[in-house]
């Protein structure tokens, strides 16, 4: 049986992503559909990653097998679903966010102080191309849900960018180092990896055809 293939944004992005859109229209031309699922839930206002994660869980159900492309917050959250779901088959992260809410703590000026006193964050909205704003909860939640490394024994390819300054790629290196199943090819790019999608493109597909391509 054919798996699905679920692609998983980043944080403050959406399905219409630029990464999500160039997969979806690279694995159509191969006979593949790619579910870009909306995990900005319950809102970005309000985005919790315990919450993310159940609902990428629900959206998998039960028995298909399925395939998972995350983007950032959306490769941490794929680590952790392949955790839970045994249907989980195989993964491409990219520049996946591990450690997320130590990375949060230590970005910001004052390590969060003003975030958990006015009880909100400013961001960008890179969906709706606006300023936005993201309360502590998620912070909190992040905290309680992101703990430890993830767990994952199935197969796993991780691009990341050498020059990524939102996300180490010493995070990904860490992490391949002590997960036997997964390999990481370093990229000269930044966070969003836009400029090296045809090399991620041909990787993600060489790496996910043993699930996707017709029989």
């Amino acid at each position: 049986m054919r798996a699905r293939c679920l692609y998983l944004h980043g944080f403050a992005s959406g399905p219409g992503s630029a990464k999500g859109v160039a997969f979806a229209d690279a694995f159509a031309r191969r006979g593949v559909d790619v579910e870009r699922l909306d995990l900005r839930v319950p809102s970005l206002a309000h985005l919790r990653l315990s919450a993310i994660i159940d609902h990428v869980v629900a959206t998998i159900g039960a028995a298909d097998p399925v395939v998972l492309i995350g983007s950032s917050l959306g490769g941490l959250t794929a680590a952790r679903v392949a955790e839970r779901v045994s249907a989980v088959r195989a993964l491409v992260l990219l520049a996946p966010a591990f450690r997320m809410a130590e990375r949060w703590a230590a970005r910001l000026p004052d390590g969060g102080a003003a975030w958990r006193r006015d009880g909100w964050l400013e961001v960008f909205d890179h969906a709706e191309r606006r300023p936005a704003r993201v309360d502590v909860g998620f912070l909190d939640d992040a905290i309680a849900t992101d703990v430890g490394w993830p767990t994952v024994t199935v197969p796993t390819w991780i691009a990341h960018g050498t020059r990524d300054d939102v996300v180490d790629v010493a995070l990904s290196r860490q992490w391949c180092a002590r997960t036997p199943s997964a390999r990481l090819t370093e990229l000269d790019d930044g966070h969003e990896l836009i400029a090296s999608l045809p090399v991620i493109l041909d990787g993600a597909w060489r790496h996910l055809a043993p699930w996707l391509a017709p029989a």
